[in-house]
């Protein structure tokens, strides 16, 4: 089945946001606000930043978690001698595609 584009610049884009870059970005962003509109940098503008600040740290702490529990699973999985190898690449499909997975594999059980 095809991949679905917005689907795949969606997952992209969280993975984005949980690279380092982004907090470059939004402090950019900040300075450019300060820059040009300091009439308008007020306590909402603080406010602001930091949810934006907050979103990234909780989104790169998800990120990490995640990926720490899939190298893992991978571990396992290589460890298996009875495992399927295609079972370490289910991360990286879409997540429509990995509950269709799930659910063939419970209706196999």
């Amino acid at each position: 089945m095809a991949i679905h584009p917005l689907r795949t610049w969606l997952t992209k884009f969280g993975e984005l946001a949980s690279h380092p870059t982004a907090f470059l970005v939004v402090a950019t962003y900040a300075l450019l606000w300060l820059y040009f509109q300091p009439h308008t940098f007020d306590w909402h503008a603080g406010a602001v930043l930091a949810t934006w600040f907050m979103t990234l740290f909780i989104q790169r702490a998800t990120h990490r978690d995640t990926q720490a529990i899939q190298a893992k699973l991978d571990e396992l999985l290589h460890v298996d001698r009875h495992a399927r190898d295609e079972l370490t690449k289910l991360d990286d499909k879409d997540p429509e595609e990995i509950e269709r997975h799930r659910e063939l594999a419970r209706a196999g059980d």
